[in-house]
């Protein structure tokens, strides 16, 4: 069996666990409006490559913007020369700026090759302004890239190297710019969940409400919450208080997430399947769910209990080779088609029919 197909059995066997709700903090729920971190772009020159930097024949964008660098440092290169480099290259530096971040802080930046370097492993990051998108500069980057590692083999014969056109350097960048992030107005201030639920924006209403007040907060829609201050609140101590409380959030969405070049499938414990046939090249699929009936005892004080039990048979070539009993869930039909040998393409197609019929009750999302 593949390695995509144990993936495809094990994720999906694993997914499918029913695990009770459990209470989760605001901060983990919902974030403060305003409230939120900032990308940050900039070119520059990686130096000190020992021979891998860009061809500058292929690359002359590197050769330009050297002679530039070399202008403002009061060195002017005599026209006409072609300057054969081998340890520069150019490269794009990315950062994201934090919230609340001040100048002098710092930040790691990443760097990635724009040319046909072979390698920035041991290069030197030269000074590069890193801008927002209103194209002004927020950060400076300089310093020491790292690159990921190095395993030889036990007898020293065969080394293992990472990616080598781009990596990280650490604190490689110093802020020299503030971001406002606001808090809302004068005493108030909105959350909104990250993701849009009535049930789970009600119950975040209520439990800030039994936590700090009645009246605190306010449901606006499926995601904003709307959330007063008291006046003798210190505010940064109230948040404090405020992102700590726990709920326990709704249910979330039956949904089920296809890898179509792995054949990976991860479903959440709300996924259930109806009744239904579906016929698939030389593959067919049949679900029939019935209810059972547990009647208790005379006087024993029990209660009358149906559980829907369903049964799973898969067909190959007008054969059946599998049978599988269990609770009408998609994971029984998956360990069927996979035992098959049904390939993503296969498992995509059957889904996304059974979707269309009405039988896969969950959201299908294809990646």
């Amino acid at each position: 069996m593949s390695l995509s197909r144990y993936l495809m059995t094990g994720i999906a066997a694993l997914c499918v666990l029913t695990f009770p709700a459990h209470a989760e903090r605001i901060k983990e729920l919902a974030s403060i409006q305003g409230v939120r971190d900032n990308p940050l772009i900039g070119y520059g020159l990686m130096v000190g490559l020992d021979g891998t930097g860009d061809q500058t024949m292929q690359t002359p964008f590197t050769t330009q913007s050297l002679n530039n660098m070399l202008q403002q440092l009061g060195i002017t290169i005599p026209a006409g020369v072609n300057m054969q480099l081998k340890n520069v290259a150019a490269v794009m530096v990315t950062a994201t700026l934090p919230s609340f971040a001040r100048p002098g802080q710092t930040i790691d930046v990443t760097v990635s090759s724009m040319g046909n370097a072979k390698s920035l492993r041991g290069g030197t990051l030269l000074m590069t302004p890193l801008k927002g998108v209103d194209g002004a500069t927020y950060a400076i980057a300089q310093g020491n890239m790292v690159v990921g590692g190095a395993g030889a083999s036990a007898n020293g014969s065969k080394v293992q190297i990472n990616q080598l056109s781009s990596g990280r350097i650490p604190a490689g960048a110093l802020v020299e710019r503030t971001v406002d992030a606001p808090v809302g107005g004068e005493g108030t201030f909105s959350l909104e969940l990250n993701r849009s639920d009535f049930g789970t924006a009600q119950r975040v209403v209520e439990a800030i409400n039994r936590q700090l007040g009645p009246g605190t907060a306010d449901a606006a829609d499926a995601r904003m919450i709307r959330v007063r201050v008291p006046e003798a609140q210190e505010r940064v101590g109230f948040l404090a208080r405020l992102e700590n409380i726990e709920v326990t959030p709704m249910q979330a969405v039956a949904r089920v997430v296809i890898n179509a070049r792995t054949g990976s499938v991860v479903m959440n414990q709300a996924v259930r399947v109806n009744d239904c046939a579906v016929a698939h090249g030389n593959l067919s699929v049949v679900i029939n769910t019935e209810p059972v009936i547990s009647q208790p005892g005379p006087f024993s004080g029990g209660s009358t209990v149906v559980a829907q039990t369903s049964q799973v048979s898969v067909t190959q070539g007008g054969g059946a080779l599998q049978m599988v009993r269990g609770g009408a869930s998609l994971s029984d039909v998956i360990k069927g088609l996979n035992s098959l040998g049904a390939n993503p393409q296969d498992l995509v197609s059957i889904l996304q029919a059974m979707k269309s019929a009405g039988a896969l009750r969950a959201e299908l999302e294809v990646i």
